[in-house]
């Protein structure tokens, strides 16, 4: 027992070392000098229904639980299917509509009308601050970053490991013309060389006109920050788009709340839904939604499709791997939702979305 008492604590110490290393002792984020519809208050971003704070026996809880609990199936014992997809597939497709890749976890691949629009790209091998150490990938992703187009838009959620990845960032940062991010975190991206006239940061309920339709940056329920010093000093949230014949939302991260139905009521019917569908737990369940409040949320935003993300490449919760599957399947039957479950890497047309496929059921046994 003494040496299972250590062993733990070896590991707390060791996260919180990398933690610490993290920080750049000073914070990168100026604090927000305009006026913004997300409340704001003392250099700090909040959602709008108040969030319970976690004190320091609840966040000393949750490590040991983290390091203690014995974890069950969170790791896929099958070969996750990957289909290899290529800048030539790319270039192939037509320009006359929105084609989309699930690259992994919220990773999304866009090709609006002949432009591509990366959504949280994250490439890297862990969703964590250093390599060697956080989650780490099930799968490749379907393509290599540096065999992309060149990218017209990258759009960021937040700024969490698992939606903004520092390593992808670099390599867009000469490969991609426009980054919208939402406010504060543009502060991040020059500090990693994109340059300040590619970006735009985004409010709550700003909207922005492009070439292929327009951009919106809507609320969730959520909460930022990559290190102890900077929590909530960035700003969270979800992204709608519409074309003239299309329209999108992305759900970003967020735990279940009105918002959905106020975007919903404001943008809606959508044509799909990518909605965050696992990485939930009772502990942080204010954040992040379950399986049938996913299913719920999509109801509110009036979607006419939904496709569960922010699931199968990362393991970042104590649930199996598969519940986010298998619970929203469930729900969405039970309440006449309908799914699109591509593959990583299949390749679809928002007019031809692909239907529930079971593929997290299937693959070669490791």
């Amino acid at each position: 027992m003494f040496f299972i008492k250590l062993f733990v604590a070896l590991l707390l110490t060791l996260a919180l070392v990398v933690y610490l290393v993290n920080l750049n002792i000073k914070s990168k984020v100026n604090p927000i000098e305009d006026v913004t519809t997300a409340p704001y208050k003392n250099a700090k971003f909040h959602n709008t229904a108040p969030r319970k704070p976690m004190t320091f026996s609840d966040t000393a809880a949750l490590w040991v639980r983290f390091f203690t609990d014995k974890k069950v199936d969170t790791v896929p014992n099958i070969d996750i299917p990957v289909r290899a997809i290529s800048r030539a597939d790319l270039d192939d497709l037509s320009t006359d509509t929105i084609h989309l890749v699930k690259l992994g976890h919220s990773s999304i691949l866009l090709k609006m009308y002949g432009k591509y629009w990366l959504i949280d790209p994250v490439f890297s091998d862990r969703a964590s601050p250093f390599q060697f150490i956080g989650p780490k990938r099930f799968h490749q992703p379907p393509i290599r970053l540096e065999d992309l187009p060149p990218i017209d838009k990258v759009l960021i959620s937040h700024n969490h490991y698992d939606h903004l990845d520092k390593a992808s960032i670099k390599v867009l940062r000469d490969k991609a013309q426009e980054f919208l991010v939402p406010k504060g975190v543009d502060g991040d991206l020059v500090d990693w060389g994109v340059e300040a006239n590619k970006i735009i940061s985004f409010d709550w309920w700003q909207e922005h006109q492009t070439g292929q339709g327009l951009v919106a940056f809507t609320p969730t329920q959520h909460f930022s920050g990559r290190g102890m010093g900077d929590g909530n000093a960035t700003l969270w949230g979800a992204w709608v788009i519409k074309t003239p014949h299309e329209s999108l939302f992305f759900s970003g991260d967020s735990g279940y709340f009105s918002g959905f139905k106020e975007t919903g009521d404001k943008y809606g019917p959508f044509d799909l839904t990518m909605i965050e569908t696992g990485a939930y737990d009772k502990d942080w369940a204010d954040i992040h939604m379950k399986p049938e409040e996913s299913v719920q949320a999509n109801i509110d935003l009036q979607g006419k499709t939904m496709m569960p993300i922010h699931n199968g490449t990362f393991d970042l919760a104590f649930h199996t791997w598969h519940d986010p599957f298998d619970r929203v399947v469930v729900e969405a039957k039970a309440r006449n939702v309908t799914l699109s479950t591509p593959e990583f890497g299949r390749i679809f047309s928002i007019q031809d979305l692909p239907p529930l496929t079971p593929w997290w059921q299937k693959g070669s046994t490791k």
